[in-house]
């Protein structure tokens, strides 16, 4: 399954498919087997990079698709 990831309202980012995560060092996150993830965006994450639900009531932001400006060469 080619990697997907999905921008969710008011929460996380959710990452499917075949991927890995590293820390900055490149030492690879062992995910257990999993082939979905929930990364936090609010930051209040007591198991960050990973989502635990702790941006209920604290996140707003209502994703919806946009086009980048074009790249810069």
């Amino acid at each position: 399954m080619k990697t997907k990831v999905t921008v969710n309202n008011n929460g996380s980012l959710k990452i499917e498919g075949e991927f890995i995560i590293v820390d900055p060092m490149g030492n690879e996150y062992n995910l257990q087997g999993r082939e979905a993830v929930s990364i936090c965006r609010c930051g209040l994450s007591k198991n960050k990079p990973f989502c635990d639900g702790s941006h209920k009531g604290h996140f707003e932001h209502n994703a919806v698709a946009f086009d980048l400006p074009p790249r810069k060469v």
